[in-house]
């Protein structure tokens, strides 16, 4: 059936995107693009190629065909723009919990800086594995289906990248 035939299904399918994923699909965004506004931008765009889905094609597996078609655009957006960028501290967002006091919250932006700094040493494919399992917060089987790896692979290279990041976090300890 026609798209113009189901408003209420393409509306709820909106609808549910928004709220579940939008937040989770900016922060993956962000940390493929480095830039809020242009991850922001990528998000729109995703949307927008939603509402031109059939709702009964893309339902079932929303949440991995959003981060698909987020972490499609996004590279474009890299391929476009010719060259990959470095982590600017100044663009890092910082978390701030308003029960911690000032120092506290120096403190945890001071160690996710450094993890962010440690994850952008990681080859390509750990950190690509690494972002979408913990700030697109997808199973091993979603990462599977963005990526085209398969879902052992997966389990791997995640294994392996957080083993490399606790190795340096260990060394900068020491």
């Amino acid at each position: 059936m026609a798209k113009s035939e189901h408003p209420n299904d393409q509306d709820e399918l909106i609808k549910r995107a928004i709220n579940e994923y939008e937040s989770a699909l900016i922060n993956y965004a962000k940390s493929i693009i480095r830039d809020s506004e242009k991850a922001k931008d990528v998000v729109q765009e995703t949307l927008i190629k939603l509402y031109q889905q059939e709702p009964e094609k893309v339902s079932k597996s929303l949440k991995s065909w959003l981060f698909t078609v987020c972490r499609n655009r996004c590279f474009d957006i890299i391929r476009k723009e010719k060259r990959m960028t470095n982590m600017d501290d100044n663009k890092v967002e910082i978390i701030h919990d308003t029960a911690d006091d000032p120092g506290k919250a120096a403190e945890r932006s001071d160690q996710r800086n450094q993890i962010l700094g440690f994850l952008d040493k990681l080859p390509d494919n750990q950190k690509e594995v690494i972002r979408l399992k913990f700030e697109g917060d997808m199973s091993y089987k979603e990462i599977s289906q963005v990526t085209n790896l398969s879902v052992s692979n997966v389990g791997f290279l995640i294994h392996a990248g957080i083993k490399r990041l606790r190795g340096m976090l260990t060394d900068q300890t020491i």
